[in-house]
């Protein structure tokens, strides 16, 4: 599967700013509004940016109701789902207990099946059931639009990647592909040991996103390690942090993306000016 090359990311919609609070907190003001998260997916979307690569934050399902209202004008729209949003789970389990979470989040089809891998996940402690009974619980927000890639999200990668529990990689990536006909994806913080272990596990030529820039912004073992790993592993890299929260500018920070082999890349943004500014760069870059 070829991925587009520009890929519309989600932090700006819920205050996530690697280098500024104040910026991160006016943006998350900004966006509790749904009509400006709708107006500036609208910009991507009318720039060509047909990909969204987001968490399963509920406002993601706010997102996609509104979308399904004007089906025609969502035509192309394609999700990257990345799970679990844990504040998500936690959150319910503090408003609702734990039985009103798991009915919360159970997927409306195969009811009684989920719930019975649920229960007899909880009983013989079976990680493979639980697993898949989660993903599917995530999974139910994105019926009725493509999801060609399902992301485990770093939070979970990494934390599994410390405990050495390289089981769970396969299991992941086994149930997304059976059920859902799609391409697992794996976002880290640690690229290279992530990049050793999918290896281990047999997960052939991954999808893996991780911050890849210039500088070595946020990247965890340092430049000359992710340099190393990236030429010396086949895999399928979406870069993330490309502009390291703006410390590069968008054509400094394409173009050694590009000299490193990396054809995709996920950015965020507060405005349509500033996505048509990207795009626009990113293909004068990629055309030269």
């Amino acid at each position: 599967m070829k991925m587009d090359r520009i890929l519309f990311g989600d932090n700006q919609f819920f205050g996530v700013n690697h280098m500024s609070e104040e910026k991160a907190r006016a943006q998350a003001m900004k966006f509790q509004d749904l009509d400006e998260i709708m107006t500036v997916l609208r910009s991507a979307y009318d720039n060509g940016i047909t990909t969204f690569m987001c968490t399963t934050h509920a406002r993601i399902g706010d997102v996609i109701e509104r979308m399904k209202q004007e089906p025609d004008a969502w035509s192309k729209q394609t999700f990257y789902p990345c799970m679990p949003y844990a504040h998500k789970y936690a959150n319910a389990m503090t408003e609702d207990g734990m039985l009103g979470a798991i009915k919360k989040f159970l997927p409306d089809s195969g009811l009684f099946d989920a719930a019975l891998r649920g229960t007899r996940s909880l009983a013989t402690k079976d990680i493979e059931g639980i697993t898949t009974l989660l993903i599917d619980a995530e999974m139910k927000m994105f019926d009725g639009f493509p999801t060609p890639v399902i992301f485990l999200q770093n939070v979970v990668v990494d934390l599994l990647l410390g405990l050495g529990f390289k089981d769970a990689f396969a299991i992941f990536a086994d149930h997304v592909k059976s059920k859902y006909r799609a391409e697992p994806g794996f976002i880290t913080m640690n690229l290279p040991l992530c990049l050793e272990t999918l290896d281990t596990v047999g997960i052939e030529n991954p999808i893996v996103c991780s911050n890849i820039n210039k500088i070595g912004f946020r990247m965890s073992g340092g430049l000359d390690a992710y340099e190393q790993a990236i030429a010396t592993h086949e895999f399928r890299a979406i870069a993330m942090s490309v502009f390291a929260s703006g410390a590069l500018s968008p054509s400094e920070a394409l173009d050694w993306l590009k000299l490193q082999g990396i054809d995709s890349f996920v950015f965020g943004a507060s405005s349509g000016h500033n996505i048509r500014s990207t795009r626009e760069i990113a293909t004068s870059v990629w055309a030269s």
